[in-house]
């Protein structure tokens, strides 16, 4: 049960880990008809995150692949349930990486528009659809005493769920700005700030409206001070963001964005705790961090493996983002070869 429940905060850590690296990408291509102004700022846009986005997608593999081996039974309810969001969620990831690479052929204007199209869209729904489905996780769906969902595509568009994905949706699009505003200079800096102002207000507020439901959902759970704590300081690190972003510091303001995103996660596996996938049919029939898990054997090899490998992954990863660091300006753009 102990190594359960290491693992069950491993797999969140990975999650959150995911959120806050691959949240900015996904808000850095949902920006793209706010911010570019012309073909230049696009590109320079795409290299803000081009040495790095794939990167931040391999904490999601890890994640799944944690999920699989630590927790098979609630992995295998989560395909099961949500099959068609993760689907959407896969073939979206799959064409903004095809868009990073072919966009760049630019055979003709309307081979450029065509995969910025595929950038936007292949950033917005999954930054939509992963809020829909945790809220749905913290939330409880219909599931049996098999572990098999009975419900429906339509059950899981609840009016939660969905303030849940219109919150990571504007968390990640916010987040996205920031680093954006980071990593550049001159006028698309300018105008990221000033996004990032207006885009800060509407997340403060809708993402209030989203933990302040999730706490009151879980009054009666047993670690509610855990919940309010999280969630309290999730909301003073995004309003502390909105203000950073305001004094033009933007590296503080991408700092705590990031916070907030690992706070409103945590928030969401405080509430979910003991349970990893709560049944509405009947409680008796809800996924534990117990009756989910892999067995004690598993769980030692796993944890020996992530004792080694994972310092070494976060030390490659730092590394990355080391060599990267400075600011994309237009001068280091090569002017695009005609059509």
């Amino acid at each position: 049960m102990d190594l359960a429940i290491l693992w069950f905060g491993i797999v969140g850590f990975l999650f959150i880990g995911y959120f806050v690296l691959d949240g900015f990408d996904f808000g850095v291509g949902m920006s793209m008809p706010f911010l570019a102004k012309d073909d230049t700022d696009k590109r320079i846009l795409i290299n803000t995150i081009g040495p790095v986005w794939d990167l931040n997608e391999t904490w999601l593999i890890v994640a799944g692949a944690s999920l699989f081996a630590a927790f098979p039974f609630w992995y295998a309810t989560l395909f099961d349930g949500f099959y068609l969001a993760l689907l959407l969620i896969l073939l979206a990831l799959i064409a903004r990486g095809v868009s990073f690479e072919y966009r760049r052929l630019g055979k003709s204007p309307q081979w450029t528009s065509r995969f910025d199209l595929m950038i936007i869209v292949g950033s917005a729904v999954p930054a939509l659809l992963w809020g829909v489905a945790f809220a749905n996780i913290v939330q409880g769906v219909a599931i049996d005493e098999t572990g098999t969902f009975t419900g429906t595509l339509l059950d899981l568009l609840n009016p939660y769920a969905l303030l849940g994905g219109a919150t990571t949706l504007l968390l990640f699009f916010t987040h996205g700005v920031l680093f954006a505003a980071l990593k550049t200079d001159g006028e698309l800096r300018a105008r990221a700030r000033s996004l990032a102002t207006r885009s800060g207000i509407v997340t403060i507020l809708v993402a209030a409206a989203f933990l302040l439901w999730t706490v009151g959902q879980h009054l009666s759970s047993p670690h509610l001070p855990v919940i309010i704590t999280l969630a309290a300081s999730a909301a003073v690190t995004l309003v502390g963001g909105w203000l950073a972003n305001s004094l033009a510091r933007e590296g503080w303001a991408f700092g705590l964005t990031a916070a907030t995103i690992a706070l409103a996660v945590a928030t969401i596996l405080a509430a979910l705790f003991p349970y990893v996938m709560p049944s509405t049919t009947d409680p008796a029939y809800s996924l534990t961090i117990e009756n989910a898990s892999s067995s004690s054997y598993t769980l030692q090899i796993m944890t020996w493996v992530a004792v080694f490998m994972m310092p070494l992954v976060l030390a490659y990863q730092s590394w990355t983002y080391w060599v990267f660091r400075r600011r994309v300006t237009r001068e280091q753009i090569p002017v695009a070869a005609a059509p």
